[in-house]
């Protein structure tokens, strides 16, 4: 079994496997600008006390498997990694904005991750009455 987390209210294992775009898909994810979003990603993640597990990009998509709080939303997480990398790549690499009028698109693609399969829980919770 993974490592549960502590806080002063909850234990927990929560993981998100997220994949987001630049925007019309454009192939930008390459050479400075993916080491550099790579640095941003996880200068975020520290900042906000969640842990990236592992995280690929392709030129034309972003993989990150993300450890996070129950009191953080996917929606939160994806807005403030999208935000700060757009804001910071767009200023050190110059020829994004030429290229595209924002660097991210608006969506973005969630699946929550645990330890345990959803058959297993499923199991547990209708086998609570019996015991």
């Amino acid at each position: 079994m993974k490592p549960l987390k502590k806080s002063t209210t909850a234990t927990y294992n929560i993981g998100y496997h997220i994949i987001f775009c630049p925007k019309y898909r454009r192939r930008v994810l390459v050479d400075d600008v993916e080491r550099r979003f790579k640095e941003i990603a996880l200068e975020v993640a520290h900042e906000n006390d969640w842990e990236i597990a592992t995280m690929e990009l392709m030129p034309d998509h972003v993989h990150i498997f993300i450890k996070a709080k129950p009191t953080d939303s996917p929606q939160n997480i994806v807005a403030r990694i999208k935000g700060r990398s757009s804001h910071d790549l767009r200023k050190e690499f110059p020829e994004l904005k030429t290229r595209l009028p924002t660097l991210w698109t608006r969506s973005y693609y969630c699946e929550s991750i645990g330890s345990i399969s959803a058959a297993a829980i499923t199991k547990y919770i209708d086998e609570q009455k019996r015991r």
